[in-house]
């Protein structure tokens, strides 16, 4: 499994739960101990699905192999996408319980939540979370 860098986020890569067994979102050990919190759910073929519950800012970041898949459960996240380098504004998306988003590969964004929140992302099982 890949690395991480050391960055003030709580990044769980272990897989939390096997085939046929039930996943609880809001009942992942350790979610609530942290400002930023991922844990690996599980493995889907060649994907894993994770669940953050965080609150604040991460960093500016890109994945050159890998798209991201991000779906609110509960609160609320702002996927920034950066534009200045395209000599564009950024652009911020606005995700609400219910909501979805795909991050192409090699688009530079960073995600935050002003309040307490609850996501689930869908990526490559070998992809490094904060970024290339």
């Amino acid at each position: 499994m890949a690395e991480t860098a050391p960055y003030p986020y709580e990044t769980r890569l272990n897989i939390l739960h096997g085939p046929l067994e039930l996943m609880d979102v809001h009942a992942v050990p350790g979610s609530n101990d942290y400002k930023w919190f991922n844990q690996t759910l599980c493995r889907v073929n060649d994907s894993v699905v994770r669940m953050a519950a965080i609150e604040g800012e991460y960093h500016w970041h890109k994945h050159d192999q890998d798209d991201e898949f991000f779906y609110v459960v509960d609160g609320e996240l702002l996927i920034d996408i950066d534009g200045p380098a395209k000599g564009l504004e950024v652009r911020t998306v606005a995700l609400k319980p219910g909501q979805g988003f795909v991050v192409p590969r090699t688009v530079v964004h960073r995600t935050r939540a002003p309040k307490r929140t609850t996501v689930l992302m869908v990526e490559n099982a070998g992809i490094i979370p904060t970024g290339n």
